[in-house]
């Protein structure tokens, strides 16, 4: 039995949309991207992987911040 991650297959379709020309996307294929992308950070945001990127990201925040 094979078994998708469904994170992984939206992160794949996500690669792939992202590789066209600008010039070729309409307004809704851009719409559909972002909600591919958003429902893509849902699935990721509970994991340690999502963790993870939320706590470098944070950094980076801080680090900015505190550099002004």
């Amino acid at each position: 039995m094979l078994t998708i991650n469904v994170a992984v297959l939206l992160a794949f379709i996500v690669v792939m949309r992202l590789r066209r020309r600008t010039q070729a996307r309409s307004r809704m294929d851009e719409k559909f991207t972002v909600v591919i992308v958003l429902a893509l950070g849902v699935l990721i945001a509970p994991t340690d992987l999502g963790q993870g990127i939320l706590n470098v990201l944070t950094q980076l925040v801080q680090g900015i911040s505190d550099a002004h």
